[in-house]
């Protein structure tokens, strides 16, 4: 994993996962910080001012794609 050149100071009552989703929009990103802060992973929840180093994460653009699905099913009919 790579780290980015930032970083990131936590504040009083911060977890892993609020500052993933502060920081990459989506708490689902908390294990690639943990990762990426080893010394910092028994942490629960952050007394305030522990820095943390920042991965870089690709994170995926939305898109309106449903995977080729259709928006209704094939057998409903609206005429």
């Amino acid at each position: 994993m790579e780290l980015s050149d930032y970083i990131y100071t936590c504040s009083a009552g911060e977890t892993f996962d609020s500052v993933a989703r502060n920081v990459y929009g989506d708490e689902n990103y908390a294990p690639e910080l943990l990762c990426s802060n080893p010394e910092q992973s028994r942490t629960l929840i952050f007394k305030g001012g522990e820095v943390l180093l920042l991965p870089v994460i690709v994170i995926p653009e939305e898109t309106d794609d449903t995977d080729g699905l259709p928006e209704t099913a094939p057998w409903r009919s609206d005429a």
